[in-house]
């Protein structure tokens, strides 16, 4: 019989900035996580705000940025085929989208019942033809017939989880009921065991908070936004419907984060000479897309410059930095990389 195989702490592979995020804090790649709230709390929304954002590339929420696109996968129990459509078609036309191009696939069978192995294979195979980056169940409670309250019964559930998205290294967000008491941390408010908080390597809460909705996130392995507000925003015919940030921050005003370009400049500040751009990734955890797209915009506005060493503060004066156009606003040209 040989032994377990291992390695050297030092020599086990790195992962890059860029290969973290499905969703810029929000979710993580391949992550397994809960998308928690006591009823009518908007929680189908949230999730197909997202296995939309995903499809698409476009952001979550308005906010979060999809770091890798790709095809999605959804199960909507509790919802007619009709309805789903519906719901799709409505965040699609917020976000001018065809919903005829969307790479979504929606499960089409009336019952999914995760703690049998007919059904868990037919899902696993069907994950394994459609290749997806995310896939959806609303809600968990539909999928099983098991007690939740039984740590032994729903951790075989939760194995299953874990199994597919080691297998297909895709990201598995089940919604849940959460009950409306206050707890100090919201996922000691969810249902059941809990094992089905601690499985969550991302976790999403909503809440109702003066006919807002109050968004709480979670990472088993990286630092969470601060707690953010939604609401469900529609057109004028309703027709355009989906949920948006609109308070980034619900926390105390002196403990929001700086923006991104202050952050750049305060980085360029600190360092020696010029800085790369893996160098700026790396001390401002961002993706490449992000910090292009802000760099263009810093070095339009005349705030940084490229050199032979990278990127550096910009050194003109102040009198021969670029003004505005005709329209009032700086034009932005495209990072070349």
């Amino acid at each position: 019989m040989s032994g377990l195989p291992v390695v050297l702490a030092g020599q086990l592979e790195q992962q890059l900035e860029e290969q973290r995020w499905l969703i810029e804090g929000l979710w993580a790649r391949s992550a397994i996580g809960l998308i928690g709230g006591a009823p009518k709390c908007c929680k189908t929304w949230f999730g197909l705000d997202m296995a939309i954002s995903v499809a698409t590339g476009t952001p979550a929420l308005g906010h979060f940025p999809v770091v890798a696109p790709g095809p999605a996968l959804i199960f909507l129990a509790e919802d007619a085929l009709p309805q789903v459509r519906c719901r799709i078609e409505a965040i699609c036309r917020r976000r001018r989208i065809g919903i005829e191009h969307l790479d979504l696939h929606v499960i089409t069978a009336p019952t999914l019942r995760l703690d049998q192995k007919p059904d868990q294979d037919r899902l696993a195979e069907t994950i394994a033809t459609l290749k997806p980056v995310l896939v959806l169940l609303d809600p968990l409670v539909r999928l099983h017939r098991l007690d939740e309250n039984s740590a032994g019964e729903i951790s075989g559930l939760l194995s299953f989880f874990r199994d597919l998205q080691r297998r297909f290294g895709t990201a598995i967000v089940l919604v849940h009921h959460a009950s409306k008491k206050q707890r100090s941390q919201p996922g000691q408010a969810l249902r059941g065991s809990s094992d089905l908080h601690a499985i969550g390597d991302c976790n999403a809460y909503l809440a109702k908070k003066d006919q807002r909705i109050m968004l709480t996130i979670e990472h088993r392995a990286a630092r969470a936004p601060e707690p953010m507000l939604l609401d469900l925003v529609s057109d004028e015919k309703g027709g355009a419907v989906a949920l948006q940030v609109t308070d980034r921050n619900a926390a105390q005003p002196d403990q929001r984060e700086d923006s991104i370009d202050d952050r750049i400049l305060d980085a360029m500040d600190q360092a020696d000479g010029p800085s790369t751009r893996s160098a700026l990734r790396e001390a401002l955890r961002i993706n490449n897309k992000r910090l292009g797209d802000a760099l263009a915009l810093l070095e339009d506005q005349g705030l940084v410059e490229r050199c032979a060493g990278g990127w550096q503060a910009s050194t003109r004066p102040m009198n021969e930095l670029p003004g505005e156009t005709e329209a009032g606003s700086a034009e932005v040209q495209p990072a070349e990389g």
